[in-house]
């Protein structure tokens, strides 16, 4: 007997384009995660695939994420920032010949790494859709969809035909990129109740995710605790987080990321070195930014100015050490469990994609090590969820409880009183835009469709889960205040236009080019059902 390991990366980022600014500092999250988390675990599966080591992993990459990964204007600005990194990293190297050696290894690390970066990113033309559908192909990696602008579903029920358009246009904008339909959805922050399975069963997904407790209060108490998937009563598949993997990866206190020779994330040139070193590659406004070389080491609970030095080297044979760990705790709890239940276990590991190289540096080398590892265990096996779905013969029929992941497990994070207020405007837009949707749903006016369809997006845009997470996480809360009231303004402002027949043209093509996403959107799924 053996059991199964699904490993899951959310790979999420809110839609970030400015193409009206050249630099836009909001726009380095995505170029810091290409750098640090996409192609680094591109190259890490690659190698793997290389070497015929046998592993699964599944990915779901958001239409958001996605359609940034396609947009012509970030992939060259990202290219200019990834040029920039090579330059400043062949400046620290000059530098750090003078000051300590440990420095001036990390600075030739990274040089080399900015490099291959770059010369990956060409090598496919800049298309990393493609090379993650590569992968797919082998049969290692699943990759799966979420819904369009991952929009907090839970507070969106009092409207119906809106959570049906998100779940319809994460679909749709997945087939539009992959070019095939996605067998599983990751629900915005695991945000699920009862009865959501329904919209997911009539676009044909197969499964979804839960955190835990969805499992343990369910409306009948699954006989394997989160240990095996069920399916609801709409025949969907569902999958519920294992909290021992969380806990050794992630938590606070024990996790492998909190190690003290491992990099230091908050402490980075960008702010080290002195302004006039460092000003050609801060933002045009001359306020300091991260850059992505940092020289320091967690260290222990010290100031960042006591920080010690960071040796690349000794991190890796940390993170090899906790892959290994990781590898004998899979295999000890699977031996556990099957001797409890008497089933081959299904263990399920999801963390956002970008915990893996972007917050914890090594986090791409260690799921290397890991998958490397778990090819010499007899008793665990990483898999994908088709795959278990497949296997199945016997499943329980349950409905599981309404429940997030996020602080308390139940929709606080994205409702309290930081961004109580956003939520009236959201409702009431959404109640419009199926009024829209449902007036005009024959037109065969030209502009009349496009103005639609730009409505359909500015109310997606708006709906994104991040800027209510920003919002009381407390980081660039300016920034998602500002983007929630934009799309919701330029919804209304469009919405008056339609209503009144006088739709000013120059004003749609303005904010078509300005928030481009979903070029295929069609309006009318606000009056589906």
């Amino acid at each position: 007997m053996s059991g199964k390991l699904i490993m899951v990366l959310h790979a999420h980022l809110p839609y970030v384009n400015h193409p009206n600014h050249s630099y836009f500092m909001e726009e380095n999250w995505l170029f810091e995660a290409i750098t640090e988390t996409y192609i680094p675990l591109l190259m890490a599966f690659n190698r793997l695939i290389a070497d015929e080591i046998p592993f699964g992993i599944t990915m779901s990459i958001t239409p958001p994420l996605f359609e940034m990964l396609s947009n012509r204007t970030l992939k060259d600005k990202y290219r200019r920032y990834l040029k920039s990194l090579v330059e400043l990293a062949e400046k620290e190297v000059d530098l750090t010949v003078h000051e300590e050696p440990l420095k001036h290894k990390c600075a030739l690390k990274y040089l080399n790494d900015f490099q291959n970066t770059l010369s990956f990113f060409d090598d496919c033309k800049g298309d990393l859709i493609s090379e993650f559908k590569k992968l797919e192909n082998t049969g290692a990696l699943e990759l799966i969809t979420c819904n369009a602008t991952h929009g907090f579903l839970p507070l969106m029920r009092g409207n119906p035909k809106a959570v049906h358009a998100q779940i319809a246009m994460g679909v749709k904008a997945f087939e539009e990129r992959f070019k095939e339909h996605p067998k599983g959805m990751w629900l915005a922050e695991c945000g699920y109740y009862p009865n959501l399975d329904k919209e997911l069963a009539d676009q044909n997904v197969d499964f979804f995710f839960v955190d835990s407790h969805a499992f343990w209060y369910a409306n009948v108490p699954p006989k394997y605790d989160v240990y095996r998937p069920i399916i609801t009563p709409n025949k969907i598949f569902v999958f519920a987080r294992d909290p021992e993997s969380s806990e050794q990866v992630w938590s606070a206190q024990y996790g492998y990321p909190g190690d003290p020779n491992y990099r230091e994330f908050y402490r980075d040139v960008g702010f080290d070195r002195p302004f006039e070193y460092i000003k050609d590659y801060v933002d045009p406004a001359g306020n300091r930014i991260n850059t992505g070389i940092k020289y320091y080491r967690v260290t222990g609970e010290v100031a960042l100015g006591d920080k010690e030095l960071y040796d690349p080297d000794k991190a890796i044979e940390i993170a090899k050490r906790h892959a290994v760990d990781f590898a004998k705790k899979k295999s000890f709890q699977v031996g556990r469990l099957t001797d409890m239940m008497g089933i081959d276990p299904v263990i399920v590991a999801p963390f956002d994609a970008e915990l893996y190289g972007h917050w914890w540096y090594e986090g791409p080398e260690f799921l290397e090590f890991l998958f490397r590892e778990l090819s010499k265990i007899n008793n665990v096996e990483s898999t994908v969820p088709s795959k278990i779905i497949e296997s199945m013969e016997n499943v329980q029929v349950a409905t599981p409880a309404m429940s997030t992941w996020g602080a308390n497990g139940y929709n606080e994070t994205w409702l309290n009183g930081r961004n109580d207020w956003i939520y009236p405007h959201l409702q009431e837009a959404e109640s419009r835009m199926i009024e829209l949707a449902t007036e005009y749903r024959n037109s065969t006016d030209p502009l009349y469709i496009r103005t639609l369809n730009m409505c359909a997006r500015e109310l997606m845009l708006a709906e994104s889960s991040d800027w209510a997470f920003i919002m009381t996480t407390g980081t660039t809360v300016e920034y998602a205040v500002n983007r929630t009231k934009t799309h919701l303004s330029r919804f209304l402002e469009l919405y008056d236009a339609i209503k009144v027949h006088n739709i000013n043209e120059k004003v749609l093509e303005l904010y078509e080019w300005l928030d481009p996403i979903f070029p295929y959107m069609d309006y009318r799924v606000y009056s589906e059902q």
